[in-house]
């Protein structure tokens, strides 16, 4: 099959999950024997953060406008057995007027930020992304995020079919590495900072390094304020780039997740860290959200904390039973949640009558 993605950005992962999915997403099906091609507004943005700038696993058009890619754009979408507008494609309009005219196979909105365009439906808030008619135009609106989500895909937008395609892990990226000194940690957690994260990485995070001051806690990430509290047993890594989460993960004794405050709200939105971690044998401790127990089973693939106090409990648990923990959750993951699983289920999705 011939897939054609109008994207956010293949190129550039940073302060955003879109580039190191589609990476994934693209590897596995060319290793299925599909192509893929995928445009890339060029933005100063990405530009200045390209870590990828040739990716493997798909054909790469990288434009400075749409009226310059236009031509290229039409002819590879008249081609295309599937093609798909994803949120946050600065140019997803005009793509999606492209897609919907020109497409002989099926269109496909993939929406990797549901929560944010659920939010968002009422027109001073309406995501730019979003086609003002909604998205009952497209044959298939696939979501990061599942669960009650996808009923209001429906009820709000119009979509017609709705189905998940969650976030993955790429065993070709994620898997165990050798401890590093610089990020080796008693815990340690992986983020942009996110102002909707702060209440929970200071209950989660900072309060557990306040009353365990000889251990060390590593936090990875862009963007934090200068005001962010830094106890002298935390280290702030500025920017872990994905050629070193495998690194990071691996050097943690135990891993926290914090989902962002809209994703908990609606549930069933697995962050793709929890999986990558866990691809990395990373024992791990994450806040609650709705759904998680379809993803892992609580208190044997994953621990689960509401409070300091439930932190401070899982990182006083034997060695162990963290590397049990960890090898569960390695093994559900490397069964059920990667880039293949994923590609597989997205192929399903669009030859499904």
């Amino acid at each position: 099959m011939r897939f054609v993605v109008f994207g956010f950005t293949v190129t550039a992962s940073w302060c955003n999950g879109h580039a190191t999915l589609w990476r994934a997403l693209c590897r596995a099906l060319s290793a299925m024997g599909h192509q893929v091609v995928f445009f890339e507004r060029d933005a100063p943005s990405h530009a200045a953060h390209r870590d990828e700038p040739a990716p493997a696993g798909c054909d790469l058009h990288l434009y400075a406008s749409w009226k310059d890619v236009l031509p290229a754009a039409r002819r590879e979408t008249a081609r295309a057995d599937a093609a798909i507008v994803t949120s946050y494609c600065p140019d997803a309009i005009a793509a999606t007027d492209l897609v919907l005219a020109a497409c002989l196979g099926t269109s496909v909105f993939y929406d990797l930020d549901t929560a944010v365009t659920l939010d968002g439906v009422e027109p001073r808030a309406r995501a730019e992304y979003l086609p003002p008619s909604g998205l009952g135009a497209f044959d298939l609106v696939v979501s990061h995020t599942g669960g009650h989500a996808l009923d209001a895909l429906r009820e709000r937008l119009g979509a017609r079919r709705v189905a998940p395609l969650y976030a993955c892990a790429d065993p070709r990226v994620h898997k165990p590495a050798p401890l590093e000194a610089r990020f080796a940690s008693d815990l340690s957690y992986l983020g942009t900072y996110s102002a909707d994260r702060r209440g929970a990485i200071d209950a989660l995070f900072v309060e557990p390094a306040r009353r365990r001051p000889r251990d060390r806690f590593v936090l990875g990430g862009a963007m934090y304020p200068e005001d962010f509290p830094r106890p002298t047993n935390l280290l702030l890594v500025p920017h872990v780039p994905p050629a070193e989460h495998p690194a990071f993960f691996s050097s943690a004794g135990l891993s926290l997740n914090v989902t962002r405050r809209a994703m908990a709200r609606w549930g069933w939105c697995p962050p793709a860290r929890l999986f990558e971690a866990a691809a990395c044998g990373a024992p791990q401790v994450t806040d609650a959200w709705e759904g998680l127990e379809a993803f892992f089973e609580p208190g044997a693939e994953v621990l689960v904390a509401k409070s300091a106090d439930d932190v401070l409990a899982a990182l006083s648990r034997t060695r162990a039973e963290m590397q049990q923990l960890a090898r569960r959750a390695r093994e559900r993951t490397l069964d059920e949640h990667t880039a293949d699983a994923r590609a597989r289920t997205l192929v399903d999705l669009v030859t499904e009558e």
